[in-house]
C-alpha cells in the first residue's frame, strides 16, 4: 500500500523588517515578517497569497492585524 501526499502549501519568508509600536504584554519589539504561500496539488501551483505577519521579538507572541 502506498501513500501519496497530492497536496502541498509550502511557505516562504520574503523579508522581515521593524515595525512601528510595542508589544502590549511585555514592552518588547515588534517585528513585521512578510510570508508567500503557495497551494499546490500535484506539483501544479494553484494559489498564491502574500501574507503579513507580526510578532514580538522577546516573548515571541504573534499579533492579529485586524484591518
Amino acid at each position: 500500500m502506498c501513500l501519496v501526499f497530492v497536496c502541498d502549501e509550502e511557505e516562504r519568508v520574503l523579508g522581515t523588517h521593524q515595525a512601528p509600536g510595542s508589544c502590549p504584554f511585555c514592552g518588547g519589539a515588534v517585528m513585521a515578517t512578510d510570508v508567500e504561500s503557495a497551494w499546490r496539488f500535484c506539483f501544479l501551483p494553484l494559489y498564491f497569497r502574500t501574507k503579513r505577519r507580526f510578532y514580538c521579538t522577546l516573548c515571541t507572541r504573534r499579533f492579529v492585524a485586524y484591518p
